[in-house]
């Protein structure tokens, strides 16, 4: 099982860790990830740790596909592997309908089609075999629609790409996540109980069907974000996970399309999802952090003691020796948590 480092963005204020950046390229973690919501992108932050980064590889979690062109998103990933030798990850995401047309002001659309378009278009550029040529429901190489000249013409991209650049999806749903298992290298749930691999099992057999050609789970890499916070006071290193699950459960999203919410469900946490939910929509935070079992919090991150943290390691480490979890990410750890984890996986 490998190791990565989650690289956070949603402060008022941006800046680029690289101290923890080189730290866990010390220690032989594999990847390190960078976000973008609605304040700082993506992009950038994985340019800059790429540049002053000489192994670990640097992905995005993700790029928003509504905001940019496939070919734009193409251009930028052939662009990051020629430049990093080849250590850069695409990581992809449709995002919501709130972020999307609320703060880009562009249709949500069809997730599900517009990944499978998106990616086939990325895939053939990077492929080079001729040009771009695409007609589907988003996206029509050439355009000749509505609006055009009518002089777009077939282009094959002039930057020789990497067809071996590993392209993940931020998929949860399961519709996505056998999306994903069929046209993806990976996927990035945010949310995972190490024991309830048959959460996703389904849906990440179905896909690796659909995909034909042997395809397996060998082929497919579950990489799971997963919070760690180490102290001594379990309640404390609890609470802002708490916080951050009631924001996703409760308030990312309407009460009828919540994709988190609808997740916390399909772990086993219906009522508390509901709960959750009709607090943070109501205004009431804290309650809404409070529903939160502890049990929830306990499943899907690492908190507490270190020697807490190294045995609910056990559970991650048996899904990895089982081929369940391909990649652990680890969400905004301390550098002492950081060490530990190498200690115990690597």
């Amino acid at each position: 099982m490998r190791l990565g480092l989650v690289h956070g963005s949603g402060a008022a204020g941006f800046a680029v860790d690289m101290e923890m950046v080189l730290e866990a390229e010390s220690l032989g973690y594999h990847s390190v990830w960078t976000s973008e919501s609605y304040g700082a992108d993506a992009v950038t932050p994985a340019a800059w740790m790429l540049a002053r980064t000489t192994k670990i590889n640097v992905g995005t979690g993700i790029m928003q596909m509504p905001t940019r062109t496939p070919t734009m998103t193409a251009m930028t990933a052939n662009t990051l592997q020629a430049m990093s030798g080849g250590r850069f990850i695409l990581g992809l995401g449709a995002s919501g309908p709130q972020v999307i047309e609320g703060w880009h002001g562009v249709p949500y659309g069809r997730p599900l089609t517009r990944t499978r378009e998106y990616i086939a278009i990325v895939r053939q550029i990077l492929e080079r075999k001729g040009p771009a040529l695409h007609e589907g429901f988003h996206y029509s190489l050439p355009n000749k629609g509505e609006g055009t000249t009518g002089l777009g013409i077939p282009l094959k991209s002039i930057l020789h790409g990497d067809p071996s650049l590993k392209i993940y999806t931020a998929s949860i749903t399961p519709k996505g996540v056998s999306t994903a298992a069929e046209v993806a290298d990976g996927f990035l749930p945010i949310y995972m109980n190490p024991d309830r691999y048959d959460v996703f099992e389904a849906a990440i057999d179905e896909g690796l069907a659909k995909a034909g050609n042997g395809k397996s789970l060998k082929d497919f890499d579950v990489a799971p974000y997963v919070n760690i916070i180490m102290g001594d006071d379990l309640d404390a290193c609890r609470a802002p996970i708490k916080a951050q699950l009631a924001l996703y459960v409760g308030g990312m999203g309407a009460r009828n399309k919540n994709f988190y919410n609808d997740l916390a469900k399909r772990m086993g946490y219906e009522d508390a999802a509901v709960q959750v939910q009709d607090f943070f929509l109501d205004g009431k935070k804290a309650e809404a952090a409070a529903a939160i079992p502890d049990t929830l919090v306990d499943e899907v991150a690492l908190v507490g003691p270190a020697d807490r943290i190294r045995e609910r390691l056990g559970a991650w480490k048996a899904a990895g020796a089982e081929g369940k979890v391909g990649s652990l990410l680890l969400r905004k750890p301390s550098v002492e948590a950081l060490r530990l984890v190498a200690e115990e996986v690597l």
